[in-house]
């Protein structure tokens, strides 16, 4: 009865989880999806693209917004946590108190403001819609020696992701690298989030991201360039390296996703003798299924949420800076540390300063979008669903797995199978979901390591 019981469970774990996995992960499919175009403007799209220029802005949030945040901070109705309750609850209450009167206290926008504006920051119209995006260029670099590196950011994150590494990427003589490291950065804030316009018509979901900043990228003059990313980051550099794969020179990822061919069965025979599917170095990551299942499912009820009804929690969100804050920084908890949460401050003082998480939250504060950036999930989780289809990517892909990533890790043997050209697999000992913004060094290292290797082959061909 026992080993029935079991068997049961564990078939009743991975059928849910594959479910779960057809919701984020792109499958294999000979044919990939078609470039198409799009509009995302108010009302009718017009003749012509509109105005293509690139003008250049400043952050410059108008005291006004300011000031009615600090009159919403002070009027915070908070609440009694659960004695020992740490952050197994979500984000703590005694916690909040003290994150709240940080904020109203010490918290400096304007000061933050500079320091986002130390990066020259632009915005181009395309498909109907403002896009924003900082761009860094190398100085004292030979042109010849530069590459284009396109950044990508995820959800709850922004452009602040990459502030960190930005100066390693662009700036190599003074941080470890030489001048074949040099990279000309160019990230884009995804429509809906950061300083970006939000789409106004439905449907805009990460083949369409990618287009956009496909366009962008070609607007700038670059026609082949890198792409690296996380969360969002990682979906929307994917789709880009197959609806464009000809623009790709290489797509670097730090949350892979996908599923090799017989899945459900490794799984299953994994259970019971893992080496037999994944390399030793990977069996922690992927197995016990039970045990990953259960954390898969206590930290992706959001994902149901904004997959569903985004709509409802943005009203809340929008309202409340520190109904957003605990929402936003609880992921920035236990995305990068599962630990964490045994912990009263969710561990968030490890790898983040106060200011640079309240920086995030501003980000989204200030510019109202905490709605849009949700209906990404429901433009893009419902139609891979329904598709029940993904397809193949053939550019050169390099894969750092983070030691914490929260997300089921790709392991060495499957990566294989899912990425036909995988030049770089690493794993790193340390990061989280949050990798550029944690451990900037061990990933602008990783990244440095996949480019070499594929300017070899680009050389060798």
């Amino acid at each position: 009865m026992g080993l029935k019981v079991t068997v049961g469970v564990l078939l009743v774990a991975i059928v849910i989880g594959t479910f779960v996995g057809k919701m984020l992960m792109l499958h294999s499919s000979p044919e990939p999806p078609e470039y198409g175009d799009g509009w995302w403007g108010r009302g009718e799209k017009g003749e012509g693209e509109g105005d293509t220029s690139i003008r250049q802005v400043h952050i410059n949030v108008p005291d006004s917004i300011l000031q009615d945040l600090q009159m919403r901070l002070s009027r915070s109705r908070l609440f009694e946590p659960l004695e020992d309750a740490k952050f197994n609850y979500g984000f703590n209450p005694n916690y909040m108190q003290k994150v709240l009167e940080y904020w109203m206290n010490n918290y400096d926008w304007k000061k933050e403001q500079a320091k986002l504006n130390q990066f020259d920051h632009f915005k181009t119209f395309i498909e109907g819609i403002d896009v924003h995006f900082i761009h860094i260029k190398p100085k004292g670099v030979a042109a010849e020696k530069v590459k284009p590196l396109l950044m990508i950011h995820g959800w709850p994150g922004s452009i602040i992701e990459f502030y960190k590494i930005i100066p390693m990427l662009t700036d190599p003589l003074s941080h470890g690298g030489t001048e074949d490291d040099a990279f000309e950065v160019i990230c884009p804030s995804i429509p809906g989030y950061g300083f970006s316009e939000a789409p106004h018509k439905q449907g805009f979901g990460i083949f369409a991201a990618a287009r956009v900043f496909d366009k962008l990228m070609v607007r700038l003059g670059h026609d082949k360039f890198y792409v690296q990313g996380g969360d969002w980051g990682s979906a929307i550099g994917n789709s880009l390296s197959l609806i464009q794969p000809s623009h790709v020179l290489g797509y670097h990822t730090n949350m892979p996703t996908g599923q090799p061919p017989f899945h459900i069965a490794k799984m299953i025979i994994g259970s019971f003798i893992p080496t037999l599917v994944v390399d030793e170095e990977d069996v922690d990551g992927v197995f016990p299924i039970s045990e990953k299942f259960a954390a898969l499912l206590r930290e992706t009820g959001y994902m149901h949420l904004q997959s569903t009804k985004p709509d409802t929690p943005g009203f809340a969100l929008n309202d409340s800076p520190v109904g957003l804050a605990a929402y936003i920084l609880e992921k920035f908890s236990t995305w990068t540390n599962p630990e964490n949460l045994d912990l009263e401050n969710g561990g968030l003082d490890r790898k983040f300063t106060m200011d640079e998480l309240l920086t995030n939250v501003m980000i989204y504060w200030v510019n109202g979008n905490i709605a849009s950036s949700m209906r990404f999930y429901k433009e893009t989780i419902p139609t891979l669903l329904s598709e029940m289809k993904g397809y193949v990517v053939t550019v050169p892909t390099g894969i750092a797995i983070m030691k914490n990533e929260f997300f089921q890790p790709v392991p060495h043997t499957w990566a294989k199978q899912i990425f036909p050209n995988l030049v770089s697999y690493s794993r790193l000992p340390d990061g989280g979901h949050f990798a550029a913004m944690e451990v900037p060094t061990l990933l602008a290292e990783d990244f440095r390591q996949f480019v070499r290797k594929v300017e070899e082959k680009i050389k060798e061909a």
